[in-house]
Order: structure tokens, then C-alpha cells, then sequence
């Protein structure tokens, strides 16, 4: 039977047959606008489309070119204006960031938490950062900032060497003055903790009562230039008294472990050149500098000379690569560890190696540079080219990170000033701005600098340490500024990198030769503005 197609049926497709239009001129004409009309529309808009990604593309193009003309400028060293002084300005930048976050968020405390942006106060609320951070002003030419900074507290010793203002040399005779009971011991070894108020002294519990050794000999440059900048010869004596004691019980090798007894001088525990160790020996060099290397202090670089065969006995060197690296000593087992701490070791075997014979001198100063390139190597063996707090040496693995964290530390970049100083080599400069940079991408937040707790993670703590602006910022400035900032024939850093004038030993500051003649006799640690006059 035929199927019947309905009407209704056919009606639906009729649109689609050609011949309805051919018979209908006018809806053809009006179906063409509409299509023209479409196209036209759809053409536009693709049209806009592309236009507007060329656009975009110009304009991400124009913004990278612009990029790289900014990089570019920043980075660039013009033909006139040498490598050493920009880089330098970049470390006085640094140092403008920190002191204005410290200023705008901790003014008047200790110490800045960066990441809470709050102060901390962690010294008894003397304003440590302030005071620490005097000289770093002064040497950098920042002088509003150390105008604001005068006003609220004295500094130390070196900052009145350095400004010649009496409020300075008078605050630090305050301060020691208030320090000298901790010096009323049996032995004239120092308590190690005072009360600044009472003059109450007492060494920590868990040292069983015991002083440490870098708290026991590291006042020395401070005390002997203060009687020699009053006349007042009671802060040398007391710390002239130290030493003699220390010598009484000095060990053959010249190496003393880091407790000591403030009763009778005998000390017992580690051997270290790292904490609570380092600065004893430093300040037995640096107090022969400081007395110009007369024969009045030569007895202070005889116990150096002593202590530093003793350093040479530590001395070790790892596999494959052979670096050199000091260990650590309990009784007789060596350990194989250093801390970066012990980074401060070449710059003074460096700066202590002209006053030894020709051969001799260059044994060590070649020893300070293969302690140099490890301490370098501290930085570059890690994800954030920074260094750890100490480092471990395996037999096949040369070393290895122990204790992850840095605070911000000068040590390596104190001896980098130094070696720079003393050989010319610029690979020191090199090595020293690659810290710098570590610190600038690793370290450098809006409001200030902070250290990490895992260098290889890179994880951020929450503090600027004092010491970053006194002492790191300061060691960097000077590797890139003119030998006659702050010449080493003219000063003498002491262990927190602040500069004293070296000059030559009074012994009668008051007039009694048979009181303050050292003692110490021999028993088998930081184009001028301050150059020279």
C-alpha cells in the first residue's frame, strides 16, 4: 500500500529546497543580505581577534625588551665606573634595606623579626643592633642613619676611633665599668654572665660553673685600647690578669679547651676552633697588632705561634677532592667536623703569616688559602649556595651539611676581606660577591633579612641577626672598597668586625711600669674615608 506524505512534513523542509527562492526573488535577496551580513560579522570579529593577540604580542614583546633594557642597566658596569664600586654600592643598598627595616620596625630594640615585622629583645634591651651597626654606618657614608642612631645610645670604642665624639668613648667606659665585676675571680678569668645593673656575676649551669674560653680571652683589644684612650689602666689589668692565668695551665700544642675553670685557669672538654673556642686565639694575634708588634706584646704572638702548631696538628683533608678542614679534638680523638664559625681561621692565619720567617709565611698563608676554598666550597655545596652551621667529612664524600641553618654568618666572607687584602688575588672578590647574591636571593624579604633553617630547602626563620649589619655587610663593603678604607696597618678588627687604631703600647698609662708591664711569659677572631693621615 502507497504511503501518504503529510503536508505538515513537507512544509518543514520546503525552506531547504533551492526552487522556493527562485520563485521568490524577494526572500533570495533578503537570505543573501542575511548571509553577507553574517560573514561579515564573523570575518570582524576574527579579524579583531588577530589584531588583538598582535597587539598583546607587541606589547609582551615591548615589556621584555624593556625588561632586559632594566637588566641590563642594572647589571651593566659603565667603561668609567669600575666593577668593585658597583658591586659595593649594591652592598650599601643592602645595608640601607636592613638598617630601614630595623628602624621602621624594631627601633630601639635588640634585634628585628623580619617576618612578623616585630623587635625582639634579646640583649636585655641595650639596642644592640644600634650599637653594632654604628661603625658599619659610619664606614659606609650613611650618615643620617648614624645621626639618628647617636642620639639614642653611645656606641663602642671603635666608633669613637673612627668619629672622634667623646659621647662614644664615654658610654663605652660606662659599659666596661659595669662589666668589671666579672673579672673578681680567684683565678681573674671572667664570670661569663652579669648584671648590668648590679654587677651581679655568675658563669651558666650548664657549664657546671665553668667559663668558656672565647668568653675568657676575647676582651682584650676592647679593655687594653680603653685604658689606653682614658689614662685609667684597671680595664687592662683585668684582662692582662686573664691571660696570665691562662698561661699558668697553657698546653704544649697551644690548644685549650673550651671550659675553664675561673678558680684556678685549668681547662677541660673540646678542642675547637669553632664555638666557644675561636676568638681566644684570634685576640692572642690580634693584641700583638693592636700593640703595633713591639716588644711589649710579643708574648701574645709567642703563645699564637704555639697555638697555631696546634691548629696544623688538626689539620686534615677529605677524599676525593682534598679539603682541607680543621677538626675538632676531645682528649685524643679527632672528630671530623668544622663549623662554619672556624671560616674566621684563614683570615687570621693570613693576616698573622707576615710575622713569620719566609718560608714558614708562605706554608701558612698557603694553608689559609686550602682553608678558604673549603669554607667557599661550605656555600657552593648546597642548594642555596649558602653555608650550613657546621659540615661533616666522610672518607669518599668529602663533606657534608651537619647542622642545616644559617643565621647570616661573616666568618667566611671576613677571611675572603682579608686574603683579598693580603694577596690581590680577586678570585676572593668573586667568591665574596657570589655569597653576597646567595644572601640577596635566598635571604632579602621587604622588611629585611633573614636567615633559614635548612639551606638546601630553603626554608626562611624569622630574624636579623645584630651581627649582619656589623659584621657581614661591613667584611663585603670593604672586599670591595680601596685598601686605604680602613688599612690594616692602621687598624685592627676586633672579633665583631669593629675597627680599633692600632697604636703602640703604653705601659705606664698611670706611671707604674712594674704594674702594667705584660706578664705573660711563654710556656713550652673581624680611596678611604678612614685612610691614612
Amino acid at each position: 500500500m502507497a504511503r501518504i506524505r503529510s503536508s505538515s512534513s513537507s512544509s518543514k523542509f520546503r525552506y531547504c529546497n533551492p526552487s522556493y527562492y527562485l520563485k521568490r526573488p524577494k526572500r533570495l535577496a533578503l537570505l543573501l543580505i542575511l548571509f553577507v551580513s553574517a560573514s561579515s560579522f564573523v570575518w570582524d570579529r576574527q579579524t579583531l581577534v588577530r589584531e588583538h593577540e598582535f597587539e598583546v604580542s607587541k606589547l609582551n614583546d615591548e615589556v621584555r625588551r624593556l625588561q632586559n633594557m632594566l637588566e641590563e642597566f642594572t647589571n651593566r658596569v659603565p667603561a668609567n665606573v669600575p666593577i668593585e664600586m658597583q658591586r659595593r654600592e649594591k652592598v650599601k643598598e643592602a645595608m640601607i634595606h636592613a638598617w630601614s627595616a630595623y628602624e621602621k620596625y624594631a627601633w630601639g630594640n635588640d634585634e628585628l623579626l623580619p617576618q612578623t615585622q616585630s623587635g625582639e629583645n634579646s640583649f636585655g634591651g641595650l639596642g644592640a643592633t644600634i650599637i653594632d651597626s654604628l661603625d658599619t654606618l659610619l664606614i659606609m657614608g650613611l650618615d643620617e642613619q648614624f645621626q639618628k642612631a647617636r642620639e639614642v645610645v653611645g656606641g663602642l670604642l671603635s666608633t669613637y676611633d673612627l668619629s672622634g665624639d667623646n659621647i662614644f668613648l664615654e658610654k663605652a667606659r660606662d659599659i666596661a665599668d659595669r662589666l668589671l665585676p666579672a673579672w673578681d675571680t680567684p683565678s681573674g678569668i671572667p664570670y661569663n654572665i652579669i648584671d648590668l645593673a648590679h654587677g651581679n656575676a655568675h658563669n651558666p649551669g650548664w657549664t657546671g660553673g665553668d667559663s668558656i674560653l672565647a668568653d675568657s680571652g676575647t676582651e682584650q683589644l676592647e679593655f687594653i685600647a680603653l685604658s689606653q684612650r682614658t689614662g685609667d689602666p684597671k680595664y687592662q689589668e683585668k684582662v692582662e690578669k686573664a691571660i696570665v692565668a691562662l698561661n699558668k695551665t697553657f698546653p704544649a700544642d697551644g690548644l685549650v679547651p673550651i671550659y675553664v675553670n675561673p678558680n684556678d685557669g685549668t681547662a677541660y672538654g673540646t678542642i675547637t676552633f669553632g664555638a666557644m673556642g675561636d676568638s681566644f686565639y684570634e685576640y692572642l694575634l690580634k693584641a700583638w697588632i693592636q700593640g703595633n708588634k713591639t716588644s711589649s706584646v710579643k708574648p701574645y704572638r709567642d703563645m699564637w705561634e704555639t697555638s697555631m702548631k696546634g691548629l696544623v696538628s688538626l689539620i686534615r683533608r677529605s677524599s676525593p677532592s682534598s679539603f682541607a678542614y680543621i677538626c675538632e679534638k676531645t682528649r685524643e680523638t679527632l672528630t671530623d667536623k668544622m663549623d662554619e664559625l672556624a671560616c674566621f681561621a684563614p683570615g687570621m692565619l693570613a693576616l698573622g703569616s707576615s710575622g713569620y720567617g719566609k718560608v714558614e709565611a708562605k706554608k701558612i698563608l698557603s694553608l689559609a688559602e686550602e682553608l678558604a676554598w673549603t669554607c667557599y666550597n661550605f656555600y657552593q655545596s648546597t642548594h642555596t649556595k649558602l653555608s650550613g652551621e657546621n659540615y661533616l667529612f666522610n672518607p669518599g664524600r668529602d663533606m657534608s651539611v651537619g647542622t642545616t641553618w644559617n643565621i647570616l654568618r661573616p666568618e667566611t666572607v671576613e677571611s675572603l676581606f682579608y686574603l683579598w687584602r693580603l694577596t690581590g688575588n680577586v678570585t676572593y672578590q668573586e667568591w665574596g660577591w657570589n655569597i653576597f647574591q646567595a644572601f640577596e636571593k635566598n635571604c632579602r624579604i621587604e622588611s629585611g633579612y633573614v636567615g633559614l633553617t635548612d639551606v638546601n630547602l630553603a626554608l626562611k626563620d624569622n630574624k636579623m641577626q645584630t651581627f649582619f649589619l656589623a659584621e657581614t655587610l661591613k667584611y663585603l663593603y670593604l672586599l670591595f672598597s680601596p685598601p686605604t678604607v680602613i688599612p690594616l696597618d692602621e687598624w685592627v678588627f676586633n672579633t665583631e668586625a669593629h675597627p680599633l687604631r692600632i697604636v703602640n703600647r703604653n705601659d705606664n698609662i698611670a706611671g707604674s711600669e712594674r704594674q702594667h708591664k705584660p706578664t705573660v711569659g711563654l710556656q713550652g677572631r673581624k680611596t678611604g674615608r678612614f685612610g691614612g693621615n
